[in-house]
C-alpha cells in the first residue's frame, strides 16, 4: 500500500511540474494512476496527498483555471519553487539522497510518468516533458567518489583506496564505510579501518583515486545505533585547537560564528577561536587580510605570515 502511495504522489508530483496550465481535479484523477474509489474517496486521497506533499516542503500553487470566471480550482507546481525539506539527516541517510536522487530521474522516464504526461497531452494539456530530469534534487559533492561511496554504504560492500593523512603521506586504506557527512565546509567518510583495526575519519577530498569495491554486498555489518555525525562531531572536536586572534569590530563574522570575545577596544575584538583543520583556519584569516590578526599560538601566527610573504613575493 505503501509503495503504491508512494507512485502515486511521484507521479502527482510530475504531472503537476510538467504541466504549463493548472490542472483541475477531475483532470488529476483522469491522468493520474492509483485514484480509485468514489468521488469522495478520490477527494480525500487528494488532499491527503496534498498535505504530504507540502508537509516535505513542495508548494502546490491554487488558482481558477479561467482568471475571468469562479470556476473549479486549478492546481500546479512551478518549477522555480520546487524544492525538499530535508531536515536534519544522519550519514546513512545523505549517503541515500544522491540514490534517490538517481531514482527519481528514472521515475520520471519511467512507464507511469510517461503515461501521465501522455494523458495530459490526449487531453490537449501542454507538458515539458523534457525538463523533469534536471528537477532532481542535488547535493554540492565535488568529489567523484560521493555515489560509489553512498552504494558502498548501502550495500554493505568494504572499499579500498588511496589516501592522503594530514602529514601529506600516501597510504592505501582497506574501509568497511558506515557513513558520510559533512562538518566545516568538508565531507567526511566514516569507516571501520581494518588495518588500524578502529573507526577512522577521511576527508573526501585525500582520497586521490577511484575507491574500489573488494568484497561483495553484505561483505560487513554495522551497528545500526552508529551515529556518523555525532562521531564526527566528537573526533574533530577532540583535534582542535584554540586560537587567539584580533578581529577588527564590525568585520569578519565568519570568523565570529565559534569565538569567544576575551577583550575588546574601539578597533578590535580579541577573540579565542577553536579549529581543526589548519590550513583551511590559515585560508580564512588570510582572506579578512588586515581584519584578523593572529596572536597566538605561535606557530600558526608563523605560517600565517610564512603565507602572506609568499603572497607578496609572488605578486612582486
Amino acid at each position: 500500500m505503501a509503495s503504491r502511495k508512494n507512485e502515486r504522489l511521484l507521479n502527482l508530483t510530475i504531472a503537476l511540474l510538467a504541466t504549463k496550465r493548472y490542472l483541475t481535479k477531475s483532470e488529476i484523477f483522469r491522468t493520474i494512476e492509483g485514484y480509485e474509489g468514489s468521488a469522495e474517496s478520490k477527494e480525500r486521497m487528494f488532499e491527503r496527498d496534498k498535505d504530504d506533499l507540502r508537509r516535505i516542503g513542495i508548494v502546490i500553487d491554487v488558482q481558477g483555471v479561467d482568471p475571468g470566471f469562479e470556476d473549479e480550482p486549478g492546481y500546479r507546481i512551478h518549477p522555480d519553487t520546487y524544492s525538499l525539506n530535508l531536515g536534519e539527516l544522519n550519514g546513512a541517510e545523505v549517503a541515500l539522497l544522491s540514490l534517490a536522487a538517481e531514482a527519481w530521474r528514472g521515475a520520471a522516464l519511467d512507464e507511469p510518468a510517461q503515461s501521465a504526461l501522455v494523458k495530459l497531452r490526449s487531453l490537449g494539456i501542454a507538458s515539458d516533458f523534457d525538463a523533469l530530469p534536471n528537477l532532481s534534487p542535488r547535493l554540492n559533492v565535488s568529489s567523484p567518489n560521493f555515489v560509489p561511496l553512498t552504494r558502498a554504504i548501502t550495500d554493505q560492500i568494504t572499499v579500498l583506496f588511496t589516501y592522503t593523512s594530514a602529514q601529506l603521506e600516501q597510504e592505501r586504506r582497506t574501509v568497511n564505510p558506515f557513513g558520510l557527512g559533512s562538518r566545516q565546509g568538508n565531507w567526511y567518510l566514516v569507516g571501520y579501518d581494518k588495518a588500524r583495526s578502529d573507526i577512522r575519519t577521511f576527508r573526501l577530498d585525500r582520497i586521490v583515486d577511484q575507491v574500489e569495491f573488494t568484497g561483495k554486498k553484505g561483505s560487513f555489518v554495522a551497528e545500526s545505533s552508529f551515529d556518523v555525525l555525532a562521531f564526527l562531531d566528537s573526533t574533530l572536536f577532540e583535534k582542535r585547537q584554540v586560537a587567539e586572534v584580533s578581529i577588527r569590530v564590525g568585520r569578519g563574522h565568519a570568523l565570529r560564528g565559534d569565538a569567544e570575545i576575551i577583550s575588546t577596544d574601539e578597533e578590535f575584538d580579541r577573540c579565542r577561536i577553536p579549529y581543526s583543520d589548519e590550513s583551511q583556519f590559515i585560508d580564512s584569516i588570510l582572506w579578512h587580510a588586515d581584519d584578523a590578526i593572529v596572536h597566538e599560538p605561535a606557530d600558526l601566527r608563523d605560517k600565517v605570515v610564512r603565507r602572506l610573504q609568499a603572497l607578496v613575493s609572488a605578486h612582486e
